[in-house]
């Protein structure tokens, strides 16, 4: 519903260019925006006038008049001055707030409707009855951005968002719970990837200047109709939970990019745990020291070469060797040997997955 400070600003505007005092009143004659306090409701007068047929009424110099939402009375408001066309400034202002109120009105229907759409709660009959009553595209390129925010820069975010994409180009912003913004965006046929990459980028870069806020930022794959968005809502879902667990240096996530990440993430818990004892035995990679760890990671960021990463880790190339020669006798790999540094790879990557299972169980 529109709020009460939306409509002390729009009659606050009228007033600047008409110089018409206004005062809007609910039927129980509470006073909720006025230009002038001492403009009064009384509550005899209201009453009565709401109970006449009339859509206007003039005692004195003030103009009362009704505002209609659905064919029920919404609001009263009484437009008063000296001036012979004061009933019209009225009837103008009756028109704007009728206006932002059907605007507002359309945009928690949308927001309803895509918050039931993503989550699956409507039959397919349901989404296309509801999308053509509020104007939607059934057929359009969309796909799912997921924006994780602390859940206090929630709202101002969500702003800056609607401020960034319009819902005349196609573009609709929700949320389906208290850290993250949903934003679903339509795309040109063309070039999809790279559109969505540089929506990311985007989005990451306005929150990071104009909020303040750390955000991450996770997308699913393109759909062709309305009725697949949930799809790549789940999808975008899945890489956010991926990227945390596996690509934490990450701010933008893509489900198309998950790789291996996203087939460890679907894995049995019984067959994770299966795993890491075949390949560690009893002494799983958090017990391994941080320097063995780092060597790992860096050897494999340099494609097993042991002369670049001995480089970029500032020590001698014997010692990296022994370093690797150690780790293969504690677990039985030799990660100069692709085969072995794949297994250890995934190894590493599903203790990970266990331990993030553990920290939101």
């Amino acid at each position: 519903m529109i709020t009460n400070q939306i409509i002390q600003t729009s009659i606050d505007e009228l007033h600047v260019l008409t110089k018409v005092e206004f005062a809007v009143f609910e039927i129980n004659g509470e006073c909720v925006a006025t230009t002038n306090t001492e403009i009064a409701g009384d509550p005899a007068i209201l009453s009565s006038f709401i109970a006449s047929p009339a859509d206007s009424q003039i005692i004195g110099n003030s103009h009362l008049l009704k505002i209609v939402d659905d064919g029920e009375i919404a609001y009263i408001l009484i437009a008063k001055g000296s001036g012979t066309d004061t009933y019209v400034m009225g009837k103008i202002a009756v028109s704007q707030i009728k206006n932002l109120m059907i605007a507002y009105k359309e945009r928690f229907d949308r927001n309803n409707f895509f918050q039931s759409l993503l989550l699956d709660n409507l039959l397919l009959v349901d989404i296309f009855n509801r999308a053509k009553k509020l104007h939607i595209d059934i057929e359009m390129v969309r796909t799912i951005f997921l924006i994780e925010i602390q859940s206090e820069k929630n709202s101002e975010a969500s702003e800056m968002l609607r401020g960034l994409f319009s819902v005349q180009s196609g573009d609709y912003v929700t949320s389906v719970d208290a850290n993250s913004i949903v934003l679903i965006k339509a795309l040109e046929p063309d070039n999809q990837a790279e559109q969505m990459e540089n929506i990311a980028s985007t989005i990451v870069d306005m929150m990071n200047t104009e909020a303040l806020a750390n955000v991450r930022v996770a997308y699913g794959n393109p759909v062709n109709h309305l009725k697949d968005v949930s799809k790549s809502y789940k999808e975008a879902r899945m890489a956010m939970d991926v990227g945390k667990i596996f690509y934490v240096e990450r701010k933008l996530v893509s489900y198309a990019t998950l790789g291996i990440g996203r087939l460890i993430y679907q894995l049995p818990v019984s067959l994770c745990q299966i795993f890491v004892k075949e390949i560690f035995g009893d002494q799983i990679p958090e017990e391994l020291d941080e320097e063995t760890l780092t060597t790992v990671h860096k050897f494999f960021e340099n494609n097993l070469n042991v002369s670049e990463t001995s480089r970029q880790l500032f020590v001698h190339r014997n010692t990296l060797v022994y370093r690797i020669e150690k780790l293969q006798k504690a677990t039985g790999l030799d990660i100069r040997v692709f085969d072995d540094a794949m297994t250890l790879e995934i190894a590493l990557m599903v203790v990970n997955y266990m331990r993030y299972l553990d920290s939101v169980g």
